[in-house]
């Protein structure tokens, strides 16, 4: 069978698959269950829906933040979740500004997965988890949730950064950058998307039907694999997100928020420096970077370590190979 017919099998079988889960356990932290929706339903985010069951070991008042990193996770990345706390996400002071790094994460239907997460929450003291079920499609409920974390919680920070767990962050670019560019309200960068359209085929995992979203075009958003902004945005997206019809798609869903603010994107820097696909690992090329997507625990590992060793060795004035203005894509 064609490689391209049992990639078009697959993914409908998994937004089946996704679409009877949903249907069996007609849940959310307040209802809300993507598939689950009427044709013509419209719905809303609820704002404050469900309980924090973990909790960092922190208290932002006491020692503000310059940047807080949220990753958004699950049960099944563990060893994801160590890799980041061995390399980026261990470092706490990067020119003299503070940043920690937290772990988003929803409920585990496994009882022992569930106690698992309890348990490393504990010794780590860096999960942030609320009792809606962990699924791909409720990513929007995991974001908003690390979201209204920073505004009950941590509104002392400066910056605050989403990103998945199989992305390297650059900590060290990240933070010169974001002093560089010193703004301190209404900012927020990433990977722009600027004219993306939604995509209406149903076997799609991006698949969004007409009554979720009618419009043809989605507003301005900046890709979920990584995007950044300044602390202020978390309280007035947290403030708005009511207002805001919910879509499945987080970062979607928060760039209709944005454009319901005003909030304009941004570039970070001249050069593009936030790359959704996965790049081939050079230290030059990783020095001037903010994220590079589909990494492993194990590569993680490796190029953090790789990173570190040449940060005081000079490269090419571009830091890319002679013919790039940016990092060449992975070739596989």
């Amino acid at each position: 069978m064609a490689p391209k017919r049992l990639k078009k099998i697959f993914f409908f079988t998994m937004a089946l698959a996704s679409a009877v889960f949903c249907l069996l356990i007609k849940w959310s932290s307040d209802g809300i269950c993507i598939f689950c929706q009427r044709k013509g339903e419209v719905v809303s985010f609820k704002r404050d829906s469900g309980n924090f069951l973990q909790l960092p070991h922190t208290d932002c008042s006491r020692n503000p933040p310059f940047l807080v990193i949220l990753v958004t996770s699950s049960h099944v990345q563990s060893k994801a979740r160590m890799a980041i706390r061995e390399t980026w996400g261990k470092k706490t002071l990067i020119a003299n500004k503070g940043i920690v790094t937290y772990f988003l994460l929803g409920t585990a239907l496994n009882h022992d997965d569930q106690i698992a997460v309890t348990s490393e929450s504990l010794k780590y003291g860096d999960i942030i988890q609320k009792d809606f079920i962990d699924t791909y499609y409720n990513l929007t409920l995991k974001t908003m949730m690390g979201i209204e974390w920073i505004h009950k919680f941590c509104p002392q920070s400066s910056f605050v950064m989403k990103t998945d767990s199989d992305v390297f962050v650059n900590t060290y670019y990240l933070t010169e950058l974001l002093i560089k560019k010193n703004r301190n309200t209404r900012f927020f960068t990433g990977f722009l998307k600027l004219n993306e359209r939604p995509i209406r085929t149903i076997i799609s995992k991006w698949y969004v039907s007409k009554e979720e979203y009618p419009g043809n075009t989605y507003p301005p958003f900046c890709s979920g694999t990584g995007y950044v902004f300044s602390t202020d945005v978390a309280s007035r997206v947290y403030n708005i997100s009511e207002n805001v019809t919910f879509v499945k798609l987080e970062d979607v869903f928060i760039g209709l928020c944005l454009a319901e603010l005003n909030i304009k994107l941004e570039e970070l820097d001249s050069k593009q420096t936030f790359f959704p696909e996965r790049l081939t690992f050079s230290p030059c090329y990783f020095k001037k970077i903010v994220t590079s997507h589909f990494v492993k625990p194990h590569e993680l590992l490796i190029y953090w370590n790789a990173l570190e060793r040449s940060m005081d060795e000079r490269c090419p004035t571009s830091g890319y190979p002679s013919g790039y203005k940016t990092p060449p894509p992975h070739q596989s």
